[in-house]
């Protein structure tokens, strides 16, 4: 095994995570001064946190002499995975040494919750942590987003050298990757310039309304990555304002829109949208799920009126679809109907190339198209089909890829909800748990309802949950090729 290791540029790879931790040291820096600002004592968790993090990165960096700087597919594949955890490591810090201080499991989950912008929470509550812990949570979620191997693509140029179209292809969501300018350090400087434009409007319309500064940026971020986390235990339901719904409304669509297209419209290319199948569909569920939910919250809800009837609806379904997970208070009323529309829709997801989780609607296209194709064949053997997405032709390649993609999403539900109930969950609850999980969706469920805290859950089904969280926000195959000793062979 230690003649198959040396086969990989570990110092090279080790190199690039020490110049990782410095970046991530560098935004400790912000929870670090909201604390101060704040006149709050967890400044000096966040300060051990930002020196043990910028030491271990500098040592990483500058004591490690790599024998050669290029990095192939492998070594992009274990970066991509393996930065995750030790951003976790690192991030993790001030939850153990804050004020309201957890154990290392419940830390670890926290962290790795907000990086793979999942948004699973243990704290029974956060309206008793401090506004840095707070900043913390969403930043981390922001910064996961988009992603930590697509910001180094875009900080370090000459990554793009070395292994960098593996590690975006690593990282990217979706079936297929298109890049946006010639170089893989153009396109990540032009995803990250779109996401960095939208979540400054977002926050600024937030703050036109009735939340605070501290909120607008929060709640900015949490949206824009569609990680979920709130700052306060009541969630949306603390402003109980329209204005505020409509405009999360707006941006949960964006952030489960190919940021690409996003990219392409802002630059005139406004015939793309119409043009890209996938928006077409992923719009189109949403209003036909929006109709389903708002009859049965219309039967639930003893209170009517366009709010809740419809707007209410719509809220719930875009949160889901796009894997945010924010709830609105009357979601429980809805009835069993609509918990069964929320695990077909944590299932969904959004659209490849976007913040959200899920197995992304461009492979249920797929899927569906292909099922279509076979079930006339069954008539027509010798008849020649195509499965066409966004007017391509989808490989023969891809779409294998896709049904394989699909079964082991699947599967991976299955065995870890089999974990989960024998570590004495009941099934109902850990299937749920699961698939909230590898979708980034973040919701728990207990018997009054969905969006309940991860705190009852065993230690040991904390380390399952964290890995199959990372597992769906890296997209399976990234993360699952470690555990085979092809990968580890030359």
């Amino acid at each position: 095994m230690f003649k198959r290791l040396t086969r990989l540029n570990i110092a090279m790879l080790l190199r690039v995570i020490g110049w990782l931790l410095m970046i991530e040291s560098a935004f400790l820096v912000v929870p670090l001064l909201t604390c101060l600002y704040y006149g709050e004592s967890d400044w000096e968790a966040f300060a051990i946190a930002l020196c043990i993090t910028a030491t271990v990165g500098v040592l990483m960096t500058f004591c490690i002499r790599p024998g050669r700087s290029d990095m192939g597919k492998r070594e992009g594949f274990l970066l991509t995975a393996s930065v995750w955890v030790f951003f976790s490591l690192c991030g993790m810090i001030p939850f153990m040494l804050g004020v309201s201080p957890i154990g290392f499991t419940d830390a670890f989950f926290e962290a790795i919750s907000a990086f793979t912008t999942t948004g699973a929470s243990t704290y029974v509550s956060v309206d008793n942590l401090s506004h840095g812990l707070k900043l913390w949570r969403c930043l981390m979620e922001w910064l996961g987003g988009m992603g930590i191997i697509l910001f180094t693509l875009a900080v370090i140029p000459m990554l793009n050298y070395s292994g960098g179209m593996q590690m975006f292809n690593a990282e990217v969501t979706g079936i297929t990757h298109e890049k946006l300018r010639p170089r893989v350090s153009q396109t990540a400087k032009g995803l990250w310039f779109v996401y960095f434009i939208l979540t400054g409007i977002l926050i600024v319309l937030l703050y036109m309304g009735p939340m605070s500064l501290f909120d607008s940026v929060c709640y900015a971020f949490s949206v824009m990555s569609t990680g979920g986390v709130s700052t306060s235990d009541a969630g949306i339901g603390a402003w109980d304002s329209l204005y505020i719904k409509i405009v999360f409304i707006v941006f949960m669509v964006l952030g489960g829109v190919n940021f690409g297209l996003i990219f392409k419209v802002g630059t005139g290319q406004f015939k793309a949208v119409r043009e890209n199948q996938v928006f077409r569909i992923f719009m189109g569920t949403i209003i036909v799920l929006v109709f389903m939910t708002s009859i049965a919250a219309y039967i639930g809800n003893p209170v009517h009126s366009i709010e809740t009837s419809v707007v209410d609806p719509l809220f719930q379904v875009v949160s889901m679809m796009t894997s945010t997970g924010f709830s609105v208070p009357e979601v429980n009323m809805w009835g069993d109907f609509v918990l069964l529309l929320v695990f077909l829709m944590m299932f969904m997801g959004g659209c490849a190339g976007s913040t959200s989780g899920g197995a992304k609607i461009d492979r249920i296209i797929v899927l569906i198209k292909h099922s279509r194709n076979e079930i006339y064949r069954c008539l027509h053997p010798n008849s020649i089909l195509n499965v066409r997405v966004n007017n391509k032709v989808a490989s023969p390649d891809t779409v294998s890829k896709v049904i394989a993609f699909l079964c082991l999403y699947v599967m991976i539900v299955l065995v870890a909800s089999g974990l989960l109930t024998i570590l004495g969950m009941p099934l109902g609850h850990s299937f749920f748990t699961s698939l909230s999980c590898i979708s980034n969706a973040g919701l728990g469920i207990n018997i009054m309802g969905v969006d309940a805290t991860f705190i009852g859950i065993p230690d040991v089904g904390k380390w399952i949950l964290s890995l199959v969280m990372l597992i769906g926000r890296l997209e399976l195959f990234t993360v699952l090729l470690l555990f085979t000793t092809d990968f580890w062979r030359k």
